[in-house]
């Protein structure tokens, strides 16, 4: 199986990124034309006091993740290829060494730095929201006022008109009150009319009879 030659080769250009105290991240490409299902990965403390072995297959990923890493500690990694017929040659030995929990500090401060000015940068759009959104409920309050008395104006207006409508009429009624007062004197005054007209009915003439008979 060694010598088969459908057997892929072994990987290139293998590094180690994203060094951190407990972890680091392993890359590595693989020769074009080559059919690759999968990859293990040899991991070796240097000093001799752990050694671990990755393998996944059915996988095109070109990168792992190492964890459980000891700080501040010397490894070696090699990477293999997995083809359909076999492995490949281990890649050549690459060495890196993890950080220190103090290394980390210096980093950590100037993201602390970042995020609060990124802070700050919220904070004052957040002001300048608030600001807009209290114009903006200002505004509505003032058409909303504007709005209020336009229709209490035409509502005032409305009710003038109607107490004018209303005035006339009474005016018009009271008027022809002296006229209609006139007839029903009239009206009294007729009976005596009425009783010297029927003075022929007694039998004497109005220029016979003295005044006081009539």
């Amino acid at each position: 199986c060694l010598g088969h030659p459908d057997r892929p080769p072994s990987p290139v250009n293998v590094t180690v990124t994203q060094l951190k105290a407990n972890s680091a991240t392993v890359s590595w490409d693989v020769p074009e034309g080559d059919v690759v299902i999968g990859y293990a990965i040899l991991q070796q403390r240097q000093d001799g006091q752990m050694q671990r072995f990755i393998r996944e297959v059915n996988t095109t990923n070109r990168a792992c993740v190492l964890w459980d890493l000891a700080e501040d500690a010397d490894y070696i990694i090699q990477v293999q290829s997995i083809g359909l017929y076999g492995e490949s040659q281990a890649s050549k030995r690459v060495h890196f060494r993890t950080l220190k929990e103090t290394d980390r500090l210096p980093s950590n401060s100037s993201n602390q730095g970042d995020i609060t000015m990124e802070g700050l940068d919220k904070d004052r759009q957040l002001q300048t929201g608030e600001i807009i959104i209290i114009v903006a409920v200002l505004l509505m309050w003032a058409a909303v006022i504007a709005l209020f008395c336009r229709q209490y104006d035409i509502i005032k207006d409305n009710d003038s008109n109607n107490n004018k409508e209303k005035t006339k009429p009474s005016s018009e009624h009271s008027t022809p009150e002296r006229p209609s007062g006139g007839l029903l004197r009239s009206k009294k005054k007729s009976p005596s009319v009425n009783i010297i007209e029927v003075a022929p009915v007694w039998g004497c003439a109005w220029s016979q009879l003295p005044s006081h008979a009539c």
